[in-house]
C-alpha cells in the first residue's frame, strides 16, 4: 500500500510520461497519476496508452469509463503493466467525458460507479479508488455526497480523492468549472469525519507545501495539480517537509542534467524535442533568469531541429542572468 500524503493531480495534456518522468526527479515520495485514459482507448486504440518508465512509481492509472466489464478488463490490463493502483474518473467535467458517460456525470450515478469498483476489484490486488467532486450542478449538499461516498465504499472502494468544488456540467467549460465554483474545504472534512475508516485526500486550490500541513491535520492526503506544474520546484521539498524524509533537494541544475539525459534518450525512441521540454517551462519560477529560460525553450524547443541539448543552452542564459543580477547588487552595495 503506497502513502497518499501527497500526490500531483492527474492533467489531461500535462502528466503525460515524460511528465512524470520529470516530476519524480523532483520527489520520490510523491504519488503520480497518469493522464485520465479512456477505456477505450486501451482496448481499441492503436497506440500504447500505458507506456511509462520504470523510475515513476508510486504511479496511479487513471481510468475513464463507466461499464463495469470494460472497466475491469482495463483494471487487469494495468495490473499486468505494473501499475501500483487504478483510480476512476468521477470529476472530469468536459464535455467529451459527459458525452462518453463517465467523469463528473457519475457522481449522479453511484450504483455505477459502485459497479464498476466491484467489477475493478474482482479482476485484481491492487487498490481501486475513486477521484470525484463534492457535488455537480443542483446535487449541492453535503447528503448527496455522503450517499455517493457511502454507496462506492460499499463495494470496497477504501479512498476517495475529492476535489473540493462542484462541478457545473452546464453552463461552464471544463476551465472555469477549475476556478467559478467556491472551494469548501470543510465539506471534505466533514466527509472524513463521517467515514473515519475510509481514506479521503482533498484536492482544488492548494497551493503550498504550508497549505498541504494545513490540510494534512484533519484529512489523510493532499493532491496538488496546476501548482505543481506551474513551479514544479514545489516538489522538492515534499519528502522532507511532509514525509519526513532525510533527502537533499535535487538542485535545478542536476534536473537539467538528468533531463538532458533523458530528452536524448527518448529523442533516439522517436520522441520530439518540444513533447519534452515543454513540462519544464517552470523549472525556474520565481527566479533570477525564469523569463529567460522559459522565453528560449519557447522560442526554440518548437523548431524541427530543436537540439536535445536544449536544457544545457537555456541554463546557461539563466546563469548569465544569475551572474548580471549578483554583479549588479554587488555594485549597489559598493556605491
Amino acid at each position: 500500500m503506497i502513502s497518499h500524503k501527497f500526490s500531483v493531480a492527474p492533467m489531461l495534456d500535462w502528466t503525460d510520461r515524460h511528465c512524470r518522468f520529470f516530476l519524480r526527479l523532483l520527489s520520490k515520495h510523491t504519488v503520480l497519476y497518469t493522464e485520465m485514459v479512456t477505456t477505450g482507448a486501451i482496448i481499441y486504440g492503436k497506440g500504447d496508452y500505458l507506456e511509462y518508465s520504470s523510475e515513476e512509481h508510486p504511479l496511479v492509472l487513471q481510468l475513464g469509463g463507466s461499464d463495469p466489464q470494460a472497466m475491469a478488463h482495463c483494471a487487469a490490463i494495468a495490473e499486468q503493466r505494473g501499475y501500483d493502483e487504478v483510480n476512476i474518473n468521477v470529476g472530469c467535467p468536459s464535455d467529451r467525458v459527459k458525452n462518453g458517460s463517465f467523469g463528473a456525470c457519475l457522481m449522479a450515478m453511484p450504483d455505477t460507479v459502485a459497479e464498476c469498483v466491484s467489477a475493478m476489484r474482482a479482476s485484481v490486488n491492487i487498490p481501486v479508488t475513486v477521484k470525484c467532486r463534492i457535488g455537480i450542478d443542483d446535487m449541492d449538499d453535503y447528503e448527496g455526497l455522503s450517499r455517493f461516498v457511502s454507496t462506492v465504499a460499499g463495494a470496497g472502494c477504501e479512498h476517495f480523492i475529492v476535489h473540493a468544488r462542484k462541478a457545473w456540467l452546464k453552463g461552464l467549460s471544463p476551465k472555469q468549472n477549475r476556478d467559478i465554483p467556491p472551494l469548501n474545504y470543510q465539506r471534505v472534512y466533514d466527509l472524513k469525519q463521517e467515514f473515519s475508516q475510509l481514506q479521503i485526500s482533498i484536492n482544488g486550490g492548494i497551493n503550498t507545501l504550508d497549505n498541504a500541513q494545513a490540510h494534512l491535520e484533519l484529512i489523510d492526503g493532499v493532491m496538488m495539480g496546476r501548482e505543481v506544474y506551474s513551479n514544479p520546484y514545489i516538489l522538492s521539498n515534499v519528502d522532507s517537509t511532509i514525509y519526513g524524509a532525510e533527502r537533499q533537494a535535487i538542485s535545478r541544475e542536476e534536473v537539467v542534467i538528468q533531463m538532458t539525459a533523458y530528452i536524448k534518450e527518448q529523442v533516439y525512441q522517436g520522441s520530439k524535442v518540444w513533447h519534452i521540454a515543454r513540462h519544464v517551462l517552470g523549472l525556474f519560477q520565481g527566479q533570477a533568469g525564469g523569463r529567460i529560460w522559459r522565453r528560449y525553450l519557447s522560442e526554440n524547443g518548437t523548431k524541427r531541429d530543436a537540439s536535445t541539448d536544449i536544457l544545457l543552452h537555456a541554463c546557461e542564459k539563466v546563469v548569465e542572468a544569475q551572474t548580471k543580477a549578483r554583479d549588479f547588487q554587488a555594485s549597489k552595495v559598493e556605491c
